[in-house]
């Protein structure tokens, strides 16, 4: 696995100041989170009202103002070589500092991630100064991933379906969806994740719901059961969802297995480099659609994935924006009977120059389990 160096930290600051003034910005405020994480190799030990905050600007260098007893952590990190940093003290104004590091008639595309107290509090200071939303203003300002981001990625990828193969063995029938749901968070630890984000488990009518939470519903013979799980491992996301039987399914059951399945195929074969998003989801919707099931296919078909298990860029119908090689997203068609049973399937894929890569390479069948 490719080892992620200060060099790349100075890529990608260096990026995001480029896309900054490509988009008319005069910088990107940077708010502890995943953006945090992924400009400046720093998150703070717990959010709280103090504010930090990087500002990278479209031109100059970036800055982090941090409280001083954080000071020592943040200069640690292998960002810290292209960082200034500014502190500020308990019991005094933080926005004032905060605020000089700004133009007062700046425009700045703002993490989402940032406590609106701040925002607001820098508002009051600088009234003239526009704030927009970095996921609305640069949505692929974290989207193409670099060889070392897709390494992890495909790592997680790995161990979730490590978490799938193993789930396989357990007894369903007679136990509860919380039970089964407890199985996989274990397994996802045991297999490297040190962050567990959901595990899904839609039993019977329970999986028509897409983002059923696992309840006290006992697992029955003759159920369908969508499985859907992913975290966090080495700082990226997994993110995989299978759909398994109890016992032998029924002709219908079956049926709607195969069409989901082909859908997913489908629309693995459409991703292309140059190709608009909307197109995958597109792809997926037509094969369900041709089936009789269209109305029963109730979200888009994927969303983008890396340091969050859910980011830029999604697939989905209004989406022209073009694929790009090193985007990792999920490909996850379903049909979702309303009382009755549900079907997904999906893996997270990565757009290469030549088509796509799977990240989740457990098999797709529809699984017998006890």
């Amino acid at each position: 696995m490719k080892t992620i160096t200060s060099e790349h930290f100075d890529e990608r600051l260096g990026r995001g100041a480029e896309q900054a003034r490509a988009a008319g910005f005069d910088g990107l405020l940077i708010a502890p989170g995943a953006d945090l994480a992924y400009f400046a190799d720093y998150l703070p030990i717990a959010t709280t009202e103090r504010i930090t905050l990087l500002v990278v600007p479209a031109e100059g260098d970036p800055t982090m103002i941090v409280p001083i007893l954080e000071h020592d952590s943040a200069v640690e990190t292998r960002a810290a070589g292209a960082i200034r940093f500014v502190d500020w003290s308990d019991g005094t104004d933080e926005y004032v500092p905060t605020a000089a590091l700004l133009k007062p008639s700046g425009r700045y595309a703002v993490s989402d991630a940032l406590w609106a107290m701040h925002l607001l509090g820098l508002q009051q200071r600088l009234p003239d100064a526009r704030f927009e939303s970095i996921s609305r203003a640069l949505p692929m300002l974290r989207a193409v991933k670099g060889d070392d981001e897709i390494d992890r990625l495909a790592a997680a990828g790995a161990a979730a379906d490590a978490t799938f193969e193993d789930i396989l063995g357990v007894r369903f029938a007679g136990r509860t969806e919380n039970e089964v749901a407890a199985d996989l968070a274990r397994l996802l630890r045991e297999h490297g994740h040190s962050q567990v984000d959901f595990t899904v488990v839609g039993s019977g009518p329970n999986g028509a719901n897409p983002h059923h939470e696992a309840g006290d519903r006992t697992i029955e013979q003759g159920d369908m059961v969508v499985l859907d799980f992913g975290g966090i491992m080495d700082g990226y996301g997994s993110d995989t969802t299978r759909t398994v039987h109890v016992g032998e399914p029924t002709d219908e059951e079956h049926e709607v297995f195969e069409v989901v399945k082909r859908a997913q195929q489908t629309a693995f074969d459409a991703v292309r480099v140059g190709v608009a998003c909307q197109e995958i989801d597109r792809a997926a919707r037509a094969v369900i659609d041709d089936a009789g099931y269209g109305e029963y296919f109730i979200h888009r078909v994927g969303h983008g994935i890396g340091m969050t298990t859910h980011e830029p860029p999604y697939m989905v119908e209004g989406e022209q924006r073009p694929i790009e090689a090193g985007m990792c997203f999920s490909i996850e068609p379903g049909i979702y009977l309303p009382g009755r049973f549900g079907v997904r399937i999906e893996d997270i894929v990565v757009a290469t120059d030549d088509g796509a890569h799977r990240l989740n390479n457990s098999s797709r069948e529809l699984h017998i389990v006890q």
